[in-house]
Formats: C-alpha cells, sequence, structure tokens
C-alpha cells in the first residue's frame, strides 16, 4: 500500500493593496489648485493695500499698512456709496432672474420627463441646440428687440433673457427622467390626487437637488453677467456689480477721472463672498444632484 507524503501547508499573507500613485495625475492636480487659487490669493492681498502701495508693490506680497478695512469702507461710502445701490440691483437680478428661470426649467422639465404629448422630440431637438447657442450671439437681437419695445436701460432688459435657462431646462428633464420613478406617479393618481399636489407633495422633494445645482448654475451666471448689462443700460442707477466695478476701473482713463484701482479690487474681492458662501452652503445638495443625475437607478 502506498503511503503519499502529503505537503506542509503554507500560509502565504497578502500584503495590503497599495494604491498606485500617478505623478502626473499629482503634478497636473498640483497646477490645477495653483491657477485656480493664484487669482484669489492676488485679490486678497491687494485689497489690503492703498492705492499708492498698490502700484509700487509686488503683487504677490502684503505692502505697507494694513489697510483692507478701510478700503471696504471706502467702498460703500465711495460716490455716495452706489455700491450698495449695485449689489442690490445684483441681488434684483439674481432673486428674480435666476430665481424665475430655474422655476421656469424646472417645471418645463418635470412636463417634458414626465407626460407624452405630440412634438415631444422637436422640443427636445430645440432645447438641445438652444444649450450650444451662446448668450453673446443673441444679446444683439435682444438689445433689437428691447429697444423697439422701450423697456431698454430698465431693470426688464436684465431679469427678461435671465429667465430662459436652455441648460437648465436640460438637466432637469435628465434628472426628472431617473429620480421621480412612474410607480409613484400613478399610484398618487389610483389614490385621486391631482397634477399639482402630486407635484409639489411628492416630485419636489424628490427633484431637489436638481432644482439646487439649476439655482447655483443660474446665479453664478447671473451674478457675473457683464456684456448684457453692458449693451442694454446707459443709466448707473441701475448697473449690477460687474458693470459698476468696470465703470470705476474705466475712470481713471478719462480726463479729471480718479484712480481707484484699490476699491475695484476690494470690491471685486467682496463681490465674490456671496457666491462662495452660497457654494459651500449648498454643497452637499449640488454634489448630491449631480451625482443623482448622472446615474440611472
Amino acid at each position: 500500500m502506498a503511503v503519499t507524503a502529503h505537503r506542509p501547508l503554507v500560509i502565504r499573507h497578502r500584503r495590503p493593496h497599495r494604491r498606485r500613485r500617478s505623478r502626473t495625475l499629482t503634478a497636473l492636480t498640483t497646477i490645477m489648485l495653483v491657477y485656480t487659487l493664484l487669482p484669489l490669493a492676488w485679490l486678497l492681498i491687494n485689497a489690503t493695500k492703498t492705492q499708492e502701495r498698490l502700484l509700487s508693490s509686488f503683487g504677490l506680497w502684503f505692502s505697507g499698512d494694513f489697510a483692507l478695512f478701510d478700503n471696504i469702507a471706502r467702498t460703500f461710502t465711495y460716490d455716495d456709496g452706489v455700491y450698495l445701490r449695485w449689489l442690490l440691483n445684483t441681488l434684483l437680478y439674481v432673486v428674480a432672474g435666476a430665481g424665475g428661470a430655474t422655476l421656469l426649467a424646472t417645471l418645463a422639465g418635470y412636463g417634458l420627463a414626465k407626460f407624452d404629448f405630440p412634438g415631444r422630440k422637436a422640443v427636445f431637438a430645440v432645447v438641445i441646440g438652444a444649450v450650444a447657442v451662446p448668450g453673446t450671439a443673441l444679446a444683439v437681437p435682444i438689445f433689437l428687440l428691447f429697444s423697439d419695445l422701450g423697456i431698454t436701460n430698465t431693470p426688464w432688459a436684465i431679469i427678461i433673457p435671465s429667465l430662459i435657462s436652455p441648460f437648465g431646462l436640460y438637466l432637469i428633464w435628465t434628472y426628472a427622467t431617473d429620480a421621480v420613478p412612474k410607480e409613484i406617479l400613478e399610484s398618487a393618481r389610483v389614490d385621486g390626487a391631482g397634477e399639482f399636489r402630486t407635484f409639489f407633495r411628492i416630485s419636489l422633494p424628490l427633484l431637489g437637488p436638481g432644482i439646487v445645482t439649476v439655482l447655483l448654475f443660474n446665479v453664478v451666471a447671473t451674478w457675473n453677467n457683464f456684456f448684457l448689462p453692458l449693451i442694454m443700460l446707459k443709466d448707473p442707477d441701475w448697473y449690477p456689480l460687474t458693470l459698476g466695478l468696470h465703470s470705476w476701473n474705466q475712470q481713471a482713463g478719462t480726463a479729471g477721472g480718479e484712480a481707484v484701482f484699490n476699491l475695484v479690487i476690494t470690491g471685486s474681492l467682496l463681490t465674490i463672498v456671496p457666491l462662495m458662501a452660497a457654494f459651500l452652503l449648498l454643497q452637499r445638495y449640488w454634489q448630491s444632484g449631480l451625482a443623482t443625475g448622472s446615474v440611472k437607478g
């Protein structure tokens, strides 16, 4: 009878898996980080300088007395406090324009995603085409149309074009397709709930992350809008912050104009603070909105 020799059991311990580190990716990320933060650092540093030190010192380091708070006070009081008026104008355009655009995009996108009607594919093609058209290409035709209507140099010339957001409509459309299951809507209809009640009680909470995402995009676009106010507005009392700071920057080149570059820089720094606060407060909704809208359930 043959005897088979058994080999001793050897237990091999696997080394823990190490994540591969790409030096190229790290270098590219570092470059993008510096590219993003360097202008902000330059803005913050130079907002602490006086007009004289601003023109005679290195831009990426502090110089002279710390004048940030003095610059902020002068920004709000210069030219009879017109900066505050520009800030209120910008808030008006954002609330009416960006808020209205988000509301219209939500209603239209939800309707296109959940209701079938003749011409639905044609509407989809029009929306996709509108997304590809830059806003600057439509500025001159809109100006000619509003000039005939007599509403240039008024807030309506800024608010009405801001109400149209093809990209926001498309984003809500694609998001609502997966975020709101048809089974839930059919159950609500069987229980006797109307379309408006179903939308506000069931669909709207499910669309929350997508709505916040569209709202952030519209707020940033309206807050930073420059070209449309430039051709629509002549009265400085209706300027937004972007156009108002541009006028301060240009007055140094006019006859008898005062150079206030330190106030332009300080005003620009104050301009980005509300946007940064909005992104930080709504960041989790924004991220979840992008993730949910890009993955099918």
